[in-house]
């Protein structure tokens, strides 16, 4: 039994004392219990707290619990094959007698220990990451599709692009009415164009395998570049991929996705492109105006400010 007094018990000493006192009644009346309760506690109870802790309700018993005969034809069965399977060893002990189910035998299996342990499961340890020293050194790309609920008009699908200096922080978003591989491009000349004015030269940027940017994983253009591909060797720009499946690799262009959600789009409605365009802009001014701690409490724009 536990050595600690729950709050249940203390009150229940407390009741035990009063009704010793003051009678059971009036313990009923104070306590707004019923007599029974009082009396089913004062039996148990034989002067300390924890003689008043709740005890288990389980059947120490059932009338058709396994028989020893039984548990001892299982205990040999299994000692005699300890590598055969439940079913089939279920199957040989039913030649002798046993006339349970799989079921119950695996429960009494798993009772007596007889399975076994599973194997730990080996600990995730990422590798390090490395970390971005200068501006423009790598871009995280990534494309947001608009909740519905955020469009009036239920044939229009709007998407945001986003890129993040992963050195900076700073955010450059972009509307566009379809999620393809001619708007990823164009999306990359604007960031290009974007980031240039501000004094920052894209060396690198990184997507995940979306066929908007990359024909990776394709079956019939496998080893045909996408326009996003082409235009980025225009511009010099080195493209690269993340892992498949493993959207943390882009963590921090996720993570923006997210404060956006609850920022932005919670609260926000769109009637067009063009209004979507516009509200996008100035939610894109007022976020790379928010500090943040990663950049010691300065906004992205005032950190980027002090590399010129």
């Amino acid at each position: 039994m536990s050595k600690s007094i729950t709050q249940d018990m203390a009150y229940r000493q407390s009741l035990m004392k009063y009704a010793e006192k003051f009678g059971v009644g009036r313990a009923s009346r104070k306590y707004n219990k019923s007599r029974s309760y009082i009396y089913f506690w004062r039996a148990r109870w034989d002067g300390s707290v924890e003689s008043l802790a709740c005890r288990s309700r389980r059947p120490h018993h059932h009338p058709r619990q396994h028989t020893e005969e039984e548990l001892k034809l299982i205990r040999d069965m299994r000692r005699r094959n300890p590598r055969l399977g439940l079913i089939e060893l279920w199957s040989h002990m039913q030649e002798r007698g046993y006339s349970r189910r799989p079921e119950s035998l695996y429960h009494v299996m798993r009772k007596l220990g007889m399975f076994p342990a599973k194997k730990a499961k080996k600990a995730y340890q990422p590798k390090p990451y490395q970390q971005m020293t200068y501006p423009g050194q790598r871009v995280q790309v990534d494309v947001k599709v608009v909740p519905r609920r955020c469009v009036t008009d239920p044939e229009l699908r709007l998407y945001q692009y986003t890129a993040i200096d992963e050195f900076t922080r700073l955010r450059f978003l972009w509307a566009y009415p379809e999620q393809s591989t001619y708007s990823s491009a164009d999306f990359l000349r604007r960031l290009y164009k974007w980031f240039a004015r501000k004094g920052i030269k894209v060396e690198c940027v990184q997507t995940d395998n979306g066929f908007e940017f990359t024909n990776r994983f394709s079956n019939t253009k496998k080893d045909r570049l996408t326009l996003f591909e082409q235009t980025a060797m225009e511009l010099g720009v080195r493209h690269k991929l993340i892992r498949p499946y493993t959207p943390r690799h882009n963590g921090k262009v996720e993570r923006s996705h997210r404060e956006d959600q609850k920022r932005f789009y919670s609260c926000h409605a769109f009637y067009s492109l063009e209004d979507f365009a516009i509200q996008l802009s100035a939610h894109n001014r007022r976020s790379n105006n928010l500090p943040m701690r990663p950049l010691h409490w300065l906004s992205p724009v005032a950190f980027a400010v002090q590399y010129h």
